[in-house]
């Protein structure tokens, strides 16, 4: 019978091209991968793999299996999903992931929330930037994950899964109290040509998309520091060391020397809730959704 584990590592190859970037997606070594597809080859008697320059190809057979692969795996989930809907319950293990002002601004409300109305549900947090949230739902080591984009930058989502919008998320900008600006009631981004940013880190999303919407307002950004958490930006802030766009969710309180002030134009982060669509019957997936909405509109309405 093949093996489960061999058959996801198998697909893994297939969607990500490669046995370095199935490893990544995986969070194993190379190694790992190499050792799972060696072991199903020899379960199959099939060569699944070839050297193709510098790296490897699917053969024929690897090709053949890797698209069974992705319909078992399919299957199982679905299996998975059928058999929850039936007891009608929100039972077992839930697996999350959120970006950390998600995590911190949303799951609290929702986890007890969650603990209260589904005693029997075990719902676990990760928390995890938005790119690492869809492939870990896409490759099933996590089951739903809070996500986000920007009102002029949309995440952009693989074919076979579904979502549920959450809030809208305003964005001001946090500059030093002693800023010029500081006192206004708005800003408009333009106004900030010649400060220094305060970014998050190159890569991330939230990194390009602050490059894309300041060059698309003619500012070539001029970027001084790079930082993942808010709290971190904005003590740099306050320490008088540029600018950056704060978010509202989970932001908390504004340190002594920062002031935050809102864009005419309003900036919002799009957030919402993520899951395989093959999963949709689960119950513990709509629970976690309604909790999830629940907390976003308590937000909102504060």
């Amino acid at each position: 019978m093949l093996n489960l584990d061999r058959l996801r590592t198998l697909s893994a190859v297939a969607r990500h091209g490669s046995v370095s970037a199935a490893a990544d997606g995986l969070h194993v070594t190379t190694s790992a991968v190499s050792q799972q597809i060696a072991k199903l080859e020899r379960e199959t008697g099939q060569q699944l793999l070839a050297k193709n320059g510098r790296g490897v190809r699917l053969t024929d057979a690897g090709r053949l299996l890797a698209d069974h692969a992705t319909r078992i795996l399919s299957q199982v989930e679905l299996a998975q999903a059928e058999l929850e809907a039936h007891r009608g319950q929100a039972v077992g293990e839930l697996r999350l992931g959120a970006f950390p002002t998600a995590a911190r601004g949303l799951f609290p409300a929702a986890l007890v929330t969650l603990r209260a109305e589904h005693p029997q549900l075990r719902a676990r947090l990760t928390e995890m930037e938005p790119d690492e949230s869809v492939r870990g739902v896409v490759r099933g080591d996590i089951d739903l994950a809070v996500v986000l984009d920007w009102y002029n930058r949309p995440l952009s989502l693989p074919d076979g899964l579904a979502k549920a919008p959450l809030l809208d998320d305003p964005a001001d900008v946090a500059m030093p109290s002693a800023h010029p600006l500081a006192r206004r009631r708005s800003v408009e981004l333009e106004e900030f040509a010649d400060d220094e940013w305060i970014s998050w880190p190159q890569g991330e999303f939230c990194n390009e998309w602050l490059m894309f919407t300041l060059r698309s307002k003619g500012i070539e950004p001029r970027v001084a520091h790079m930082a993942e958490e808010h709290g971190t930006q904005l003590a740099l802030i306050a320490a008088g060391l540029g600018v950056a766009v704060a978010p509202r969710l989970g932001r908390g309180p504004v340190p002594e020397g920062v002031s935050v002030v809102p864009v005419r134009h309003t900036m919002r982060r799009h957030v919402y809730a993520i899951w395989r669509a093959d999963a949709d019957r689960r119950p513990s997936i709509r629970a976690a959704v309604g909790a999830l909405r629940t907390a976003g509109k308590n937000l909102e309405d504060s």
